[in-house]
């Protein structure tokens, strides 16, 4: 049974009677999947993506068809899924409770007791793909995904290396990317480069809880260190 499966069960059955909004949905997976940790996790990582998108389409006052577009590349949703993930979506952009109150429900199911948890960048990090879509990360849009990222408790040097990823800034972007200090030898670079590489391999986001529909992230981030390191090694050699 895929994420999908799972989730479209959950919201029909939490739903239905559920009566203030998302951040009851997000409780819900906390005590629903409580005895399956893993399957915990990616239905977490779902529901976030999902309530989240909902409430930043609204950040920048359009939600242009690019960014619906992105939404469904990401997700992926089989088509007899459609209507239960779209009653998420819907309660999310209806409900009063601000994105804060979900972003710190997710926060908590995430287990972070500390900086950086992996998962949470993973929902950053989708969050930045959808708002990228329609050629601009709008003023709006990233005051709302770096306010994300200080409930997530991503630490601020962490989060410019997401935005780096998605968001050009200038000379310095590659090794922001990279998370590395410019004046670093090459094998330095090198290292660093192989460690993000393995960190991000598609397996381990995986095994960390992104459920397999949603591996485009990976392969998105992958692209942008990749694209990083070359250009890094290119000014280098040419120096």
């Amino acid at each position: 049974m895929s994420i999908w499966d799972r989730l479209g069960d959950f919201i029909t059955r939490v739903s239905s009677s559920t009566s203030s909004g998302v951040a009851d949905v997000v409780e819900a997976v906390r005590t629903v999947f409580s005895g399956d940790p893993d399957l915990r996790r990616r239905v977490a990582f779902s529901v976030a993506m999902i309530a989240l998108s909902a409430k930043m389409a609204k950040a920048d006052g359009i939600v242009t068809q690019d960014e619906v577009r992105a939404f469904q590349q990401i997700f992926e949703v089989p088509k007899e899924q459609t209507r239960n993930v779209a009653r998420l979506y819907d309660l999310a952009k209806r409900d009063i409770a601000g994105f804060e109150t979900y972003a710190a429900r997710m926060a908590q199911l995430c287990g972070s007791g500390h900086p950086n948890c992996k998962m949470l960048e993973d929902i950053v990090d989708g969050l930045f793909h959808i708002a990228k879509a329609d050629g601009l990360v709008h003023e709006r849009e990233c005051q709302f995904l770096h306010r994300i990222a200080e409930i997530f408790r991503i630490e601020e040097a962490h989060y410019q290396t997401i935005l780096a990823r998605h968001v050009d800034l200038g000379a310095a972007d590659p090794y922001v990317v990279l998370g590395i200090e410019r004046g670093k030898t090459f094998e330095e670079v090198r290292k660093r480069y192989r460690k993000l590489v393995s960190d991000n391999h598609p397996d381990r986001l995986i095994a960390r809880g992104l459920p397999q529909e949603f591996i485009k992230i990976a392969t998105s981030r992958i692209a942008a260190i990749n694209a990083a390191y070359e250009m890094i090694e290119r000014g280098l050699r040419h120096a």
